[in-house]
Parts: structure tokens; C-alpha cells; sequence
């Protein structure tokens, strides 16, 4: 592929490689994946690896998050280990994992102010000349072919080592001379993060996880709940568990849906209106949508389509296409009654007479969306569309009359007057 605009880019860091691996056909694609986890799983012991699709839409990277609060950070990874042992032993989570790595053994230098100040030196001072014997400074370049090479001058590695050696370190005063680190240092190892994330400016420990193959992220929220806020319950107030991952990502995404649902509620409201101009007919056109969450329920299950963004958008759209359907129907029937016609006969002659035109529109609509059943992105949209439009177009040609007949009371014929007409038409015919 030329062009990925999604990625789910990372800080670049030594410890850290991502790659990007084209596979010949979907086959191929899903063998090479199993032949990778095993590979990592068996013969990469302690790589944190994690073979997964390229993403459609905003990058979530681990569908599975937790993020983890707390105003001191050892406090946050103690919550932080609870909860990965929470997740490691539930069969619902994988490949449990944090975005801070472990602490490092660093040296610590703590220094006498006051002996310091006596000798004429300050903190920035000491710490220069440790940076030259520990980590070196350039002192020149050199040129390789178009290269020039940095040549660092730094204590031997025998020196750098040893915490013996470094006390013996002798440190040159302003005044020429020079003494030991030791007469006003003091010098040891501990272990120090190596990085920390912050979040409203929290020490913040995200708690990452995949989930097994044919589960989907929400589920493994949902099952996992229940543990994780009796763990939320024995924390202290001050230590907070907020879920990310694919469900924050979701609710950003619905919210933006949200934010204009009212207002394309209230404009389609106005417009049914103008065209039917009574509350009931508009009851009665509104009362059908829901018809379609029957098919939409059976084509998603049915096909394993996960019920997303992509698949709400679908409902959407199949909302305004039932109402269509139904708009159509009950002006049919207005129409063959002010043209004079009975009302009940007008509610069969308009279910006849509509039967075809509306079967045809909704067979042109799901016959559009075959195309896209089995894109990756656009697979659910066209699956909710096709389900729900074909269960509810047939369930509005019987419900809807059903309905107005109800609703409206309108009496059907005498079945003795059916009777006889039956019988009138046999004799006549005889």
C-alpha cells in the first residue's frame, strides 16, 4: 500500500521496533499472524510483541486500557499491578502489558551542600564531572566516507563500574587543586523510572491488553467489570481506574453522532408533518422504525459484524428509509379515502397497490450495499441496512395496515355480507 493515514504511531525509543508487513491475500494474512505469535510466544520469551491488523479509523492501538491515577507513582504502580494481575488471570484479556517500562538501576548522587560550598564547588559543577567520566563529552569529529563520527572521551568501563572507583574519583576545585567525591559525596546505587507518563499532570500508568480471537473489546470490558470495580473499591479515594482503549474511543465517536441526532430529529419531525399534517398519521410512520432493530439484531449476530461507529451510521440511514416506506403507505390510504373510497377497503387497495413499488425500492437499496458486505470498514453498515430493510420492509406491509385499521377503529366488512356475496358470486357463475 502507497498511503496509511491511521497509524498508531509510538515515541520513537532503543526499545521499541514496529513494522509493517504485507501479506499476499487475506489467507496468507491470518496464517502469517498465527505463524508470528507462535514465533514470539516460543522462541521470544520477554519481548512484549503484538501482532495485530492495521487499524480503520482514529488509532486505539490495545483495544483493552486502563488508565491508572494517582498523585505518587509508586502508589500508582502498585494499583497498576493489581489490576494486571486481575486481568492476567481472567480468560477474557491477553498479552497484559503497561506503557511504563521497569525501573532501571541508575546511580544516586547525594551530595553535601555544605562541604561542597566549603570547597568551592556547586551541584552543577559535581554533576559535570560525573557526566564526563560516566556518559564521556565530544572532544573532536572524524570523517567516515560522508559521515562525521562524534569521538567521545569518557572513563574506562572498569572505572564507570565500580562504586569504589567512582568515590575515588577526584574532583578539581577553582582553586587548582583537586580531592576524592567521597569527602563530600555520597554515592549508591537505587532503581529510578525510567520515563513517566502524566495525565492532568498525574503520574498516569496505562494498563494495556488484547483480547482472544472472535471477542470483541466491549465484551471484554463488560466481562471484566465486576472485578475491576471491587479492585476500585479497595483502592484509596486519590487513586483513580478510568477505561480508554476501544470504548473511549467509541463514546468520542458516538458523542460526535449525538451532538446533531437532536437536531435532525427535530428537522425530520418538521418535515413529516408538513407532509402528513396530523399527530396520529406522524405516530403511526414513527412507530415502524423500530421494526428494524429485529433484522439488524439477526443479519449482525448471524455474521459476527461488531455493532460500531460504521454500523450506527447504517441504522441511521435505515431509520429514514423505513419512515420513507411508511410515509408512502399512509398517503396511499389518505388519498384512496378522499377520493371516496371506504377505509377499509382503501387500507387493502393501498397495501396492494404500494406492495410493489415498495418491495422494488427496498430491493434496489440492498442490492447496493452487496458490493461493501465484505469490506473491512463498511462490512457492518451494509449488513445492519440490508438486515433491518429487508425484515422491516416486509413487517411494515403487514403491521402498518394492521395498525391504522386499530387505530383508527375502521370496521372491516360483515362476514355475512361476505358470505353472501361469496355465494351470489358461486351462483352467478354456476
Amino acid at each position: 500500500m502507497r498511503f496509511y493515514l491511521p497509524p498508531a504511531v509510538q515515541l520513537a525509543n532503543s526499545f521499541l521496533a514496529q513494522f509493517v508487513i504485507v501479506g499476499k491475500g487475506l489467507a496468507e494474512r491470518d496464517a502469517l499472524m498465527d505463524k508470528l505469535n507462535l514465533a514470539f510466544s516460543r522462541d521470544f520469551p520477554d519481548v512484549n510483541a503484538r501482532v495485530s491488523r492495521l487499524e480503520l479509523g482514529p488509532p486505539v492501538g490495545w483495544p483493552v486500557q486502563y488508565r491508572v491515577s494517582a498523585g505518587d507513582a509508586n502508589r500508582v504502580r502498585i494499583a497498576a499491578g493489581q489490576l494486571a494481575d486481575i486481568l492476567r488471570k481472567s480468560p477474557y484479556t491477553t498479552l497484559v502489558n503497561f506503557d511504563w517500562g521497569e525501573r532501571s538501576k541508575t546511580i544516586r548522587l547525594a551530595i553535601n551542600q555544605d562541604k561542597a560550598r566549603r570547597a568551592g564547588l556547586s551541584s552543577d559543577a559535581v554533576a559535570q564531572a560525573m557526566n564526563m567520566v560516566l556518559s564521556g563529552s565530544p572532544v573532536t569529529q572524524i570523517r567516515d566516507s560522508i559521515y562525521l563520527i562524534d569521538v567521545v572521551a569518557r572513563a574506562p568501563a572498569e572505572e564507570r563500574l565500580s562504586l569504589k572507583t567512582l568515590e575515588n574519583i577526584r574532583i578539581n576545585l577553582p582553586s587548582g587543586q583537586s580531592v576524592p567525591l567521597a569527602q563530600f559525596a555520597n554515592i549508591e546505587y537505587t532503581l529510578d523510572e525510567s520515563y513517566v507518563w502524566r495525565r492532568n499532570r498525574l503520574p498516569t500508568i496505562t494498563v494495556q491488553a488484547d483480547v482472544p480471537p472472535g471477542l470483541q473489546a466491549p465484551t471484554a470490558y463488560a466481562l471484566n467489570a465486576a472485578a475491576v470495580d471491587s479492585l476500585r473499591a479497595q483502592l484509596p479515594p486519590d487513586v483513580r481506574i478510568v477505561e480508554g482503549g476501544t470504548v473511549e474511543s467509541s463514546a468520542k465517536a458516538n458523542r460526535s453522532i449525538m451532538l446533531v441526532l437532536p437536531v435532525m430529529l427535530l428537522l425530520m419531525l418538521i418535515v413529516l408533518m408538513i407532509q402528513l399534517q396530523s399527530f396520529q398519521r406522524l405516530f403511526l410512520v414513527l412507530s415502524v422504525a423500530p421494526l428494524g432493530l429485529i433484522g439488524i439484531v439477526i443479519a449482525l449476530l448471524s455474521t459476527g459484524a461488531p455493532m460500531g461507529f460504521v454500523a450506527i451510521l447504517g441504522i441511521i440511514a435505515l431509520a429514514g428509509m423505513i419512515i420513507r416506506n411508511s410515509v408512502i403507505l399512509i398517503d396511499q390510504i389518505e388519498h384512496n379515502r378522499a377520493a371516496g373510497m371506504d377505509a377499509w377497503q382503501a387500507v387493502v387497495e393501498a397495501a396492494d397497490h404500494r406492495l410493489r413499488p415498495i418491495l422494488l425500492t427496498a430491493s434496489a437499496a440492498i442490492l447496493g450495499m452487496i458490493p461493501i458486505m465484505h469490506d473491512v470498514f463498511w462490512g457492518p453498515m451494509a449488513y445492519a441496512i440490508i438486515g433491518g430493510l429487508a425484515g422491516a420492509t416486509l413487517l411494515t406491509m403487514l403491521f402498518l395496515p394492521a395498525l391504522y385499521v386499530a387505530w383508527f377503529r375502521v370496521k372491516g366488512p360483515e362476514i355475512g355480507e361476505k358470505v353472501t356475496r361469496d355465494l351470489a358470486g358461486v351462483a352467478k357463475a354456476g
